[in-house]
């Protein structure tokens, strides 16, 4: 008899104590479970994430051949550094005009205008086009091009919190020009650019024409008279008579298809030589100048800033 009393109260204590264990295991295992699935959740999440923000891209509209097309606006600003500047240029200098080219594009966009891919906007090389240009040297020359575009993602200039028309061009005269006296925009500023010299193949051209190619280029019956009549401070013509007309230096150089509007003229007999300095319209960043800078050991952003003043440099 006693022997069964202390069985029984062994069994009451033990058993709920057994009781209590489970439900403490069970609740445990519960509380691990949802620690593992909340921790999977939010690696999810997190994977979902990155992932959308990959494939968060901006698209540009370009005319190709009369044919609207839409592409990622990195890939196109890999073929407008391929088309717009040497490849085998310094990667500083091309990842500066990496942010050049895509800041124009984002300003053209914000206008709502369609580029083109001629000089007429920027150059943009296909890449069945890179390969005929660069032939043996494609794969070194896209790796690098692709690479100064990815090392500058997303990155445009701004002036006054505001993408600007960010031009640029090939050799300066040693100096940049102001954009109102090309373009009558007031927003880029010359400064001097003494990378660009007479070290620099092609700094210093000359052209020659007959008299008769200058009366048909100019539609004049005779030439009696061409005369420089003024320069600015860039010593870029700024004025020049023929006969008794007067052209801006703008205009004599679309007209007789110069190198750039800072340009000597003498006579010889019947032929006239017209000597140029530079290349180009002279307004924003030299892109010879840019790779001079970058083999100073300049940094794309410091090339930037110097011939695009007062600006910043941001993320899109």
């Amino acid at each position: 008899m006693k022997k069964n009393i202390i069985l029984y109260l062994v069994t009451l204590i033990l058993i709920p104590s057994f009781v209590v264990s489970i439900i403490y295991k069970s609740l445990s295992l519960e509380q691990n479970d949802y620690k593992k699935t909340k921790s999977n959740e939010e690696k999810i999440t997190t994977v979902i994430n990155e992932k959308t923000k990959e494939e968060k891209t901006i698209k540009i509209k370009i005319n190709k051949n009369n044919n609207l097309l839409e592409l990622n606006l990195e890939d196109y600003i890999v073929g407008v550094v391929a088309g717009e500047m040497p490849a085998s240029f310094s990667k500083e200098a091309l990842k500066a005009q990496a942010v050049a080219s895509r800041t124009y594009a984002m300003y053209q966009m914000e206008n709502n205008k369609v580029l083109e891919i001629t000089t007429d906007d920027q150059v943009y090389n296909t890449i069945d086009e890179m390969k005929n240009k660069w032939n043996t040297n494609f794969e070194v020359y896209y790796n690098k091009v692709q690479e100064a575009v990815k090392e500058t993602k997303n990155l445009i200039m701004k002036k006054n919190n505001k993408v600007f028309k960010s031009f640029y061009f090939a050799m300066s005269n040693g100096y940049t020009e102001d954009s109102k006296a090309v373009f009558g925009e007031n927003n880029i500023q010359s400064v001097e650019s003494p990378w660009d010299n007479e070290t620099l193949n092609k700094f210093t051209v000359e052209t020659k024409y007959t008299q008769e190619e200058l009366k048909r280029l100019l539609k004049e019956e005779t030439i009696n008279i061409i005369e420089i009549l003024s320069r600015d401070k860039t010593n870029r013509v700024e004025s020049i008579k023929v006969n008794d007309k007067t052209y801006t230096g703008i205009e004599f150089r679309q007209i007789l298809n110069l190198r750039s509007t800072d340009f000597q003229i003498k006579k010889e007999n019947d032929i006239y030589i017209i000597t140029t300095k530079g290349y180009g319209h002279g307004v924003g960043m030299s892109q010879y100048g840019a790779n001079g800078m970058a083999k100073e050991n300049y940094t794309y952003q410091e090339i930037l800033k110097h011939y695009y003043q007062d600006i910043e440099i941001c993320e899109i």
